[in-house]
């Protein structure tokens, strides 16, 4: 993050998510006929964002060799349409510095084949908002350790569902949190409620590590 006065950066970031939020309604849109469209379209929005947007999370000297974004080809088998299986009630109050701890609560469980299943969160606090961070068998190698984010409805990150329903869950869309590219901010990273036996190799790759002396 660069220096800006508490009203610029709030102003950046406001057009980040409003930019986010036009991107995946046209994702939705291209979707249903054609996911590859769509994704191409995705990536292409994305390196733009990260390459000359104020509120880019790339470190100054990391967006003056930016290239794009490594992220592997699109592959169908990784989509889903799956419905939410009810599931108990439980509260996660994830700490993150800067923003101080973000609650969520559980809303259900997804199953995404012999990968493995996923709890869906519900955003605690205003604006609400459906919550799906991913962390799978690949983490810390093609991954980033961490995580990554599937849906972020309150951040515009919506995939939106199928006619009846069910959530479309494509883990070629799998991003990373924007502290993977800078420590500066803060993210809630996924749990073990939210990591994947399985290997996913699409989506975001984990960035380069930074240069060291």
């Amino acid at each position: 993050m660069h220096a800006a006065t508490p009203l610029t950066a709030a102003l950046e970031v406001a057009d980040w998510r409003r930019r986010t939020s036009e991107t995946y309604a046209r994702v939705r849109a291209l979707a249903a006929d054609d996911p590859a469209a769509a994704h191409a379209v995705w990536v292409q929005q994305r390196d733009e964002l990260f390459a000359y947007h104020p509120a880019s999370p790339l470190t100054p000297d990391a967006r003056a060799d930016f290239v794009g974004l490594d992220v592997a080809p699109y592959d169908p088998r990784y989509r889903f349409e799956v419905g939410v299986d009810p599931a108990g009630q439980q509260r996660l109050d994830m700490a993150t510095g800067t923003d101080g701890v973000v609650g969520f609560d559980r809303v259900g469980t997804l199953t995404l084949g012999d990968l493995g299943t996923l709890t869906l969160w519900s955003l605690r606090g205003y604006g609400g908002g459906l919550f799906l961070p991913v962390r799978d068998a690949l983490a810390g190698r093609m991954t980033f350790g961490g995580g990554r984010y599937l849906l972020d409805t309150i951040k515009g990150a919506d995939l939106g569902s199928d006619r009846v329903g069910r959530l479309v869950l494509d883990l070629n869309f799998a991003y990373n949190p924007s502290c993977a590219y800078d420590p500066a901010w803060a993210c809630p990273l996924a749990t073990r409620a939210n990591t994947l036996s399985g290997e996913v190799p699409v989506g975001e790759q984990a960035p380069p590590l930074p240069a060291t002396g």
